[in-house]
């Protein structure tokens, strides 16, 4: 089967795509009004992008009639976010702030999610995530009226007290339940993980793959 994409009316091409590339990670992504109240908006098109320089990259939207949304307006005014990553324990109010909410209307108390000042950018963090990333905003391009992609260098990393072992820097996944999003109202858990081991190119070439996949 083949789909020409240029043939695809746009929704379609979100359907095929929202639908295959899967579990997405989610961006809870807190950004400053301009009266200076917070505003929270989820995003799964959204993933880092390096590490050096640490980057993030965000697909930003527009509403129907071209006009920029909340984030998108914020971002561009001033410069500075905060992605909050979603895990099990905020997955409900992560979809209360997905509500359309008036313009400059903060969504952190319907949502009844606690805010907290930011170390390197004037752009409160929540609390509740399990981990957040304070961002400068390095680019905004925009590919069409409705679509920008916003790139951010990560200037500050905040982690749920226990997450991390200040030490080694290795996450705790006893406690760290991140959600992915697949489709829709789709949503998945990440407790069946496996592990697999990359092989020596000798084994690779011999085609010994015995040993890479680990206990479920």
């Amino acid at each position: 089967m083949f789909l020409d994409f240029g043939q695809l009316a746009a929704k379609d091409r979100y359907k095929l795509l929202t639908a295959t590339v899967v579990p997405r990670p989610i961006a809870l992504v807190s950004t400053r009004n301009e009266d200076g109240s917070t505003n929270a908006a989820p995003f799964s098109f959204f993933n880092v992008f390096s590490e050096d320089p640490p980057l993030v990259v965000l697909g930003l939207q527009s509403k129907p009639d071209s006009s920029p949304k909340d984030t998108t307006r914020n971002i561009r005014l001033t410069g500075e976010f905060v992605v909050n990553l979603v895990d099990e324990k905020i997955a409900e109010k992560m979809v209360i702030c997905a509500a359309d909410f008036p313009k400059d209307e903060s969504e952190i108390p319907a949502a009844n999610l606690t805010l907290a000042k930011s170390r390197n950018i004037d752009v409160d963090y929540i609390v509740d995530a399990p981990v957040s990333l304070e961002c400068l905003r390095v680019t905004v391009l925009q590919f069409a009226k409705t679509r920008d992609l916003a790139v951010g260098e990560i200037v500050g990393f905040h982690a749920r007290e226990g997450l991390i072992d200040p030490d080694t820097l290795r996450i705790n996944w006893d406690k760290y339940n991140p959600i992915g999003r697949l489709y829709a109202d789709q949503y998945i858990h990440t407790h069946d993980r496996f592990s697999m081991s990359i092989p020596a190119y000798e084994d690779a070439a011999n085609g010994e793959y015995s040993e890479i996949i680990g206990d479920r």
